[in-house]
């Protein structure tokens, strides 16, 4: 049984076309090697692209990772934090703070230095030491002595310790001093009392002045807002207020105070005196501010700092001052230009207005230049 195929003369090939040729496996691999190596896809089914549903299906993607491409080299750039980086507060130890040291009334320090030294010529006189001519002056009693033995040297030595701790503690306070005790290095308290006082005389004494002080410092290097550099001479009013951390926390208070207005001066900008008002007030409230945080750690208390002198630096004294010199020169212009102007509108107004003349714009204009040139002329000779 005999089998005939019919084709469809639609998809016979025609004689001028040739028939697609089988692709090879070398070109069937490259087309389906990929591009991009480093490339994650993921498969979509075709049925979720035609479905009639309204609402979107979400479809669970594989995440993706991204990797560094291998062999060019390049390296991912990853922005670190920037924080801001806080000036760390002075610290002082807690334990140094000022407190009361204990001193006894003068009248106690006499009172044992008075019974030294009277132990002293009792033990004398004990030994049998007081010249004659001195006991009778004396009025003591005649007593042949038992010469010097163990007994007596320690009447000695009682004695004179109890005369040297008593006239070599006496001290004498005065107002607006203080005395800072130490013993052995160690902190034992402040004396803020006034008059006669005794205090242990094993005790280092160290004597601060507590007073209200004027501190005028040097010519500093400083700058102005646009960065121009200045020689300012600041006034600080200033006291010890923590005699404890201002002698014992620092090495030298004074010179911690100077510092700190020296790094003030470095972060504030400071305008010559004489320019604005307002900036000179705002950056000495602002000095003062500075300084009484920087200060106040070592028991320094700072009632202002303000710029008393205020000048440019030697190496651009003289650009700055040309430069002012012909600031001044253009404002002048600028105002001798105003006037000048206003006069010529004056007189040609009141000409016009009076109807002492009919000018047209071409005699106006003519008018106008000779009366500008009068009155420069005549402002010149004046300012000559």
């Amino acid at each position: 049984m005999s089998t005939t195929s019919s084709t469809n003369p639609d998809t016979r090939p025609s004689a001028t076309e040739a028939p697609p040729k089988p692709a090879g496996p070398a070109e069937a691999g490259h087309r389906s090697a990929r591009l991009i190596h480093n490339e994650a896809t993921t498969e979509i089914p075709v049925h979720l692209l035609f479905r009639d549903d309204p609402d979107p299906v979400p479809v669970p993607l594989r995440p993706a990772a991204v990797g560094r491409p291998q062999g060019t080299g390049e390296r991912p750039r990853a922005r670190r934090p920037v924080t801001a980086r806080t000036v760390p507060a002075v610290r002082i130890d807690p334990e140094l703070t000022e407190r009361a040291a204990r001193v006894l009334p003068g009248a106690a320090g006499v009172a044992a230095g008075v019974c030294g030294a009277a132990g002293c010529a009792v033990t004398s006189w004990w030994a049998g030491l007081v010249p004659p001519l001195a006991a009778e002056a004396l009025g003591l009693p005649a007593y042949a002595g038992v010469g010097l033995g163990p007994a007596q040297w320690a009447a000695y030595a009682v004695a004179g310790a109890l005369g040297l701790f008593g006239f070599g503690g006496l001290a004498r306070g005065r107002t607006g001093r203080a005395w800072v005790l130490g013993l052995f290095g160690r902190y034992r308290g402040t004396v803020r009392r006034t008059g006669l006082m005794w205090v242990n005389p094993l005790l280092l004494r160290r004597r601060v002045d507590v007073r209200l002080r004027h501190w005028r410092s040097e010519p500093m290097p400083a700058a102005d807002g646009n960065g121009v550099a200045l020689r300012a001479v600041t006034l600080v009013v200033w006291r010890v207020r923590d005699t404890a951390k201002a002698t014992l926390g620092v090495e030298d208070h004074e010179a911690y105070l100077r510092a700190c207005v020296e790094a003030a001066l470095a972060r504030v900008p400071v305008e010559p005196l004489g320019t604005v008002r307002s900036s000179a007030d705002v950056a000495g409230e602002t000095l003062t501010r500075l300084v009484a945080a920087d200060a106040a750690p070592v028991g320094l208390e700072v009632f202002s700092v303000r710029p008393v002198r205020v000048e440019y630096a030697p190496e651009v004294a003289a650009a700055m001052h040309r430069r002012r010199i012909a600031a001044l020169d253009a404002a002048q212009r600028a105002s001798v230009l105003t006037s000048v102007v206003d006069s010529v509108e004056d007189t040609v107004t009141r000409l016009t207005m009076r109807g002492l003349v009919e000018l047209d714009d071409y005699e106006r204009k003519v008018l106008v230049k000779d009366l500008t040139v009068a009155f420069c002329a005549g402002r010149r000779e004046t300012g000559a």
